[in-house]
């Protein structure tokens, strides 16, 4: 699930496998904004697949003009990114 906390939107569900195409989605349905930021400092669980939804909203925000930030980004999805050598793609 994502929230609405003042000029961010909060990620307040684990972002593994099982909940990715929903979070993908519901990331896309609210790139209204010149930017976007999402606030990854709830999350108690995630795997690689925090990563492909990270850029899919990404991706969706640039097709649209419009930009994508994260803040709060996990250790483990900092890890991640450096295992996979994509962490200079984070919207950091």
């Amino acid at each position: 699930m994502i929230r609405a906390a003042g000029d961010r939107l909060e990620v307040v569900q684990p972002m593994v496998l099982a909940n990715a195409s929903a979070l993908l989605a519901q990331g896309k349905s609210r790139l209204d904004a010149e930017e976007t930021v999402f606030d990854l400092g709830k999350i108690a669980e995630l795997d690689s697949s925090a990563l492909a939804v990270v850029f899919g909203w990404t991706r969706a925000a640039a097709r649209a003009g419009r930009r994508v930030r994260i803040v709060n980004a996990p250790e483990n999805l900092l890890s991640l990114a450096d295992l996979y050598g994509v962490a200079q793609l984070l919207p950091l």
